[in-house]
């Protein structure tokens, strides 16, 4: 049974001039007698019904539609679109058009939110750089105020003025450092020399770099039972060591005293190999979880800077990860541990 919401502007335009057509037919056929005539006026009247009706529905309804189409998608059309306009458009239905424009106004609502979202995330990411530049510029103003007020003729005074001023300068530089590599690795600027190379091999490198600031807290850094088997894989090597050093640095930094750090390596897909950090320090907080990979985010700023680090870290590991095409993820408990972990590119035959 055929649906008139489903009707074409034309298959509309027919129905239409029969549904007016047929009674005048019918009436001239009783009141005449003749029906001959009667289906003659059957046929005029659907013939000029019909043209009249599509006309009307072409040059004053459709047209509108078509500048609505044109005003939603907002470009100058080319050969392919004005050939869409001027033929494939008119032979959508009105709920057609209806879901059209339905759907485009979602989008431009999610366009809008997400717009919404990324001006809320400026504002709070310059606020965080701001805090982040003014935290040791200020430190190193009021010392080398004080040692300009006097305090520079105490030999014992001004070594350790100039000393922590010099730590603070060291922190701007790497600050300066961190956002020029997430600014190069965004861009597409830092080229990855990617090669064939054991993952064991790096972590148990890492492990034995890291080994002073682990062994500082009893802590235990050992790659799981049962994942010893080598397994290649194929990436920027040193920029693997990046990430892996800095997941190690902060397991060692939130982690507790005489705890563990352990390595897990498995092969998932035959195309990729899961990486895996875990240790059983304080955890992160549910409510954290989704932005720990943001700029300057920090579960806890006070504790966050009091063990150190420029707040940039796992930001910049995420983007390392991504610029391989692979993925990076995180799972935590509070007074748990951590679980944070990635993908790489399994050893290419």
């Amino acid at each position: 049974m055929l649906n008139p919401k489903n009707f074409s502007p034309k298959q509309l335009s027919a129905f239409t001039a029969l549904a007016l057509a047929l009674p005048n037919a019918i009436i001239f056929g009783l009141i005449r007698a003749d029906w001959i005539v009667a289906i003659w006026v059957l046929l005029v009247s659907f013939g000029l019904s019909y043209f009249l009706i599509q006309f009307v529905l072409e040059w004053f309804i459709y047209r509108k539609i078509k500048l609505i189409y044109k005003f939603i998608y907002q470009t100058k059309a080319n050969k392919r679109e004005e050939t869409y306009y001027k033929y494939i458009l008119p032979q959508k239905s009105i709920d057609e058009v209806r879901e059209d424009v339905e759907k485009w106004a979602e989008q431009r609502k999610a366009e809008i939110e997400l717009l919404k979202d990324n001006e809320a995330y400026r504002k709070e990411f310059l606020q965080n750089l701001s805090h982040e530049f003014k935290t040791p510029i200020f430190a190193i103003q009021g010392y080398v105020d004080t040692l300009l007020g006097g305090a520079i003729d105490n030999p014992e005074v001004s070594r350790r003025f100039l000393e922590n001023a010099a730590k603070n300068v060291d922190r701007m530089v790497n600050l300066a450092e961190d956002l020029d590599e997430i600014t190069r690795l965004e861009s597409g600027e830092q080229p990855l020399y990617k090669q064939q190379f054991i993952v064991q091999d790096l972590i148990k490198e890492v492990f034995e770099t890291l080994s002073i600031k682990t062994s500082a807290k009893n802590i235990r850094a050992t790659i799981k039972s049962g994942c010893e088997a080598p397994i290649s894989v194929y990436a920027d090597k040193e920029k693997i060591r990046q990430v892996i050093n800095n997941l190690i640095e902060n397991a060692t930094k939130y982690g507790k005293q005489e705890g563990s750090i352990v390595a897990s390596i498995y092969k998932t897909d035959g195309k990729h190999v899961l990486v895996e950090f875990s240790d059983d320090g304080i955890g992160i907080g549910e409510e954290h979880l989704p932005r720990i990979f943001e700029r300057f985010y920090r579960t806890d700023r006070g504790r966050s800077r009091d063990v150190g680090g420029t707040g940039l870290g796992l930001a910049i590991c995420k983007h390392i990860i991504e610029a391989h095409g692979q993925t990076m993820h995180v799972r935590s408990k509070l007074d748990v541990g951590t679980t944070i972990g990635f993908t790489l590119e399994k050893k290419k035959d």
